[in-house]
């Protein structure tokens, strides 16, 4: 079943190439959508895929890469729509 994420996540998420690092693992798990960085230090995405795959890449997020330090992530779910063809950094 393919699903729909849109994810925030707080912490020490930029400058530690977490967004990179987030769509390496996206185009290995086949999930399309994009992140990009907030004015407030977060970091916004927006997942669809098997939901498996999306699943791996959220707990991902959980941790993120060597130098993050998550300490949230906020989850929504919503209905897959296809509408992406690809994974891209915004902003």
């Amino acid at each position: 079943m393919k699903i729909k994420a849109h994810i925030f996540v707080s912490g020490r998420v930029q400058g530690v190439f977490f967004r990179h690092e987030t769509r390496k693992r996206a185009i290995l798990l086949h999930v399309y959508g994009w992140i990009r960085n907030l004015p407030d230090g977060r970091v916004e995405a927006l997942f669809e895929g098997e939901e498996g795959s999306v699943k791996k890449l959220i707990a991902f997020c959980r941790q993120g890469p060597p130098g993050a330090q998550v300490t949230g992530v906020n989850v929504s779910w919503a209905d897959y729509t296809g509408a992406f063809d690809a994974f891209r950094i915004r902003g």
